[in-house]
C-alpha cells in the first residue's frame, strides 16, 4: 500500500524526515515550480494553533527572505497550508521553505567535546559575519546557538532561523514559555533572560557563549532547569575558558569575559568589533593574571553574596563589645626590624630579576615552526623537514593566495613544538569560484534562483522599458552567462519594466502619430476615430488620445479621435 505524496499550497512537495526539535520538523522537498530541492520547515501544531504567531511568523519569515549573503541559510518562502486532524476539524499548517544545506550542525560538532582552537574561531567568525550581515539589514537573531549554525560540506558556516525567535517571543507571555519553545536557555542573554527589550549585542553575548562552548567543551552557566540557568546569565560571573580548558590563550580570555558582560555596553558594540577582537588575539600579547583579575571586576564586579557576607562580619566585629585584646602589642624595635628585613628581601629581589636575561633557546628536544605562509607546497614540506616537522596537506578556497601556495599553518609560525610533530598545511586550491548561469529571457524571480544555486548574490535590479518583453524579464546582466567568478560575487541585473512611455498626441498629424506608436520602440496597436462634431482640418490632426501621456502596459491597445465635420 502507497502513502500518497504531501504537497504544501499545491507546490512545495514534502520528503524525508531529516530533522526534529522542540519547535518544527524539518523535510526534504521539492518546490515543482521552480524545479530545485528545498527544506521545508513545518511548525509544530501547538504553535500553529496561535493566531498572533502566525502573524508575527509570517511577518519574520518575509524579513528573513529579504536577506541573500553566503553565511545565512536562505528562505525562499513561507506560507500556510492546511490539514484535517482526527477530529476531522481543520487547522492551520505554517512552514518555511529554506536553502537545503548539505553538512552537519555545529551542535553534534560541540557534543564531541572542546574543539581545535583555530576551528572555533573560524565558526565563530563565520557566525559573526552573518549576523554583521543581518544586523546592518536591521533583522537581531535573538537565538544564536550551536543548534542552529550549520558547517557545510565544504567547511562554510551557514545560520539560520533569523526572525524565528523573535516571532515566538512575541507570541509568549512568559520567559518560560519563551524556552520551552526557543529550546535551551544556555544562550540567553542577560536582557533576554529578564525579559527586557534586546537589540544586536544580545546576538553578541549568545555568540560568545557558542565560543565559550567550542573552547572548553561546556557552556559557561548550567543548571538543573532553565531558570536555573536563567538566574546565573544574570547574576553569575562566568570562570575565564583557561581554567576549564588550559589550552586557551588568556588573550582569549579576555575577548571570551568581555562579550559574556552582563552590561550590554561593555560588549563589542557590533559583530564588526568582536571580529576585531578575535584577529587581535592571533598575533596579540596574552594579559598577566594580574589584568585578567581587573578585568574580572571590571565586568563583573565582586561577587554580591560574598560582599553582604563579609559587611555583615565586618558591622559584627565593630559593634562586639565583649571583645577585648589578651596581648599588648609588638614593641617598636620588632616593627623596626621587620621594616628593614623586608626592604633587604625587596632589594635582594629586585637586583636578581634585573641580572636575568630571557632566554630565546628553543630546548633541544623542541622545534620552531617555520613561517611557510605563500610558499609552494614542497618548499614547505621542505623547510618543516629541515625542523624535524612532518607536514599533513589540507586543501582550502583562498582568493587571496596563489593556488598550491600556504595559505596558514597549524600550529602557527614561531610556534615552539615537539621534535616529529605532524603540522597541519594549509594550501590554496584558489578562489571558490562559479558559473555565472544564462540570465537573460528568464523573470527576475528565476534569475534570483538561479544566482542562489550557483552561491552567487543578486545587486541591483535596473528596470527599464521594452516594448517586446513582459514585466520582470531580465534584458541584461553586469556578467555574461558562462564567466567564473568568484562564490558570492554579485550579479546586477537590467529587467523589462513592462512599459513603454507615450506623449501627448493632440495636435499631431494621425498618420505621423499612428506611425510612431506602431513602430518597433513602441508597438501599441492603434485604432482612430472620426469625430464630426468639429471641424476637419487638412492634415487630420489629433483631437483626443484614449490612454494619457506617460507609462502605458506593453501592447496596449490606444485610439486616437480626429474632426472630421464641416
Amino acid at each position: 500500500m502507497t502513502t500518497e505524496t504531501r504537497v504544501l499550497s499545491g507546490r512545495y512537495r514534502v520528503d524525508d524526515l531529516i530533522g526534529r526539535g522542540g519547535m518544527a520538523s524539518v523535510y526534504r522537498g521539492y518546490d515543482q515550480t521552480l524545479g530545485r530541492t528545498v527544506a521545508i520547515k513545518i511548525l509544530k501544531a501547538d504553535l500553529a494553533g496561535d493566531a498572533a504567531f502566525r502573524t508575527r511568523f509570517r511577518l519574520e519569515a518575509q524579513a528573513a527572505s529579504r536577506m541573500a549573503h553566503p553565511t545565512i541559510v536562505r528562505v525562499f518562502d513561507a506560507g500556510e497550508d492546511v490539514e484535517v486532524g482526527a477530529d476531522g476539524h481543520e487547522r492551520p499548517v505554517p512552514y518555511i521553505v529554506m536553502e537545503l544545506v548539505h553538512g552537519r550542525l555545529l551542535k553534534d560538532v560541540v557534543a564531541a567535546g572542546p574543539v581545535p582552537i583555530d576551528d572555533a574561531l573560524r565558526y565563530v567568525d563565520g557566525i559573526l559575519e552573518a549576523l554583521e550581515y543581518s544586523h546592518r539589514a536591521g533583522v537581531v537573531h535573538r537565538d544564536i546557538k550551536p543548534g542552529n549554525v550549520m558547517i557545510t560540506d565544504s567547511g562554510r558556516i551557514k545560520v539560520m532561523d533569523f526572525g524565528i525567535a523573535r516571532a515566538v517571543s512575541d507570541s509568549s507571555s512568559t520567559v518560560a514559555e519563551t524556552t520551552a519553545i526557543v529550546g535551551t536557555a544556555a544562550y540567553f542573554s542577560p536582557e533576554q533572560a529578564k525579559g527586557e527589550s534586546v537589540d544586536a549585542r544580545a546576538d553578541l553575548y549568545s555568540t560568545g557563549v557558542v565560543l565559550y562552548e567550542l573552547l572548553t567543551g561546556r557552556p559557561p552557566f548550567r543548571g538543573d532547569t532553565p531558570v536555573a540557568v536563567a538566574y546565573q546569565h544574570v547574576s553569575e560571573a562566568p570562570l575565564p575558558p583557561s581554567e576549564i580548558n588550559d589550552t586557551v590563550p588568556r588573550a582569549l580570555d579576555a575577548v571570551v569575559l568581555r562579550a559574556l558582560a552582563k552590561d550590554p555596553f561593555q560588549r563589542p558594540q557590533d559583530a564588526a568589533g568582536f571580529r576585531e577582537d578575535l584577529d587581535a588575539t592571533v598575533e596579540g600579547k596574552e594579559p598577566t593574571k594580574r589584568q585578567m583579575s581587573a578585568l574580572s571586576n571590571e565586568l563583573y564586579g565582586p561577587n554580591p553574596r560574598q560582599a553582604a557576607e563579609t559587611a555583615r562580619s565586618l558591622r559584627q566585629l565593630s559593634t562586639d563589645t565583649t571583645m577585648r585584646r589578651t596581648q599588648p602589642g609588638p614593641p617598636v624595635a620588632w616593627i623596626w626590624a621587620g621594616v628593614a628585613i623586608l626592604a633587604v628581601l625587596l632589594i635582594s629581589v629586585l637586583l636578581w630579576v634585573i641580572q636575568i636575561q630571557p632566554s630565546t633557546d628553543v630546548p633541544s628536544a623542541g622545534r620552531t615552526v617555520p613561517n611557510v605562509v605563500d610558499m609552494t607546497y614542497d618548499d614547505a614540506v621542505q623547510a618543516l623537514e629541515k625542523e624535524d616537522l612532518s607536514a599533513k596537506r589540507i586543501d582550502v578556497a583562498d582568493a587571496t593566495i596563489a593556488a598550491g601556495n600556504v595559505v596558514r599553518t597549524t600550529p602557527g609560525a614561531d610556534t615552539s613544538v615537539a621534535a616529529g610533530q605532524e603540522v597541519s598545511v594549509y594550501v590554496s586550491s584558489g578562489a571558490d569560484t562559479a558559473k555565472v548561469p544564462t540570465l537573460e529571457g528568464i523573470t527576475e524571480t528565476e534569475a534570483r534562483a538561479a544566482l542562489e544555486s550557483a552561491g552567487l548574490s543578486l545587486g541591483l535590479v535596473q528596470r527599464k522599458p521594452d516594448p517586446a518583453l513582459a514585466a520582470g524579464v531580465v534584458m541584461t546582466a553586469s556578467v555574461a552567462s558562462g564567466t567564473e567568478v568568484a562564490k558570492g560575487t554579485t550579479v546586477n541585473l537590467v529587467v523589462a519594466s513592462g512599459t513603454v512611455v507615450i506623449v501627448n498626441y493632440e495636435g499631431y498629424p494621425v498618420d505621423v502619430a499612428k506611425r510612431e506608436l506602431e513602430s518597433d520602440d513602441k508597438q501599441l496597436t492603434v485604432s482612430t476615430q472620426e469625430d464630426a462634431g468639429c471641424p476637419a482640418t487638412t492634415p487630420s490632426l489629433v483631437k483626443t488620445q484614449s490612454l494619457a501621456p506617460g507609462e502605458v502596459p506593453v501592447h496596449s491597445e490606444i485610439t486616437l479621435t480626429y474632426c472630421t465635420g464641416p
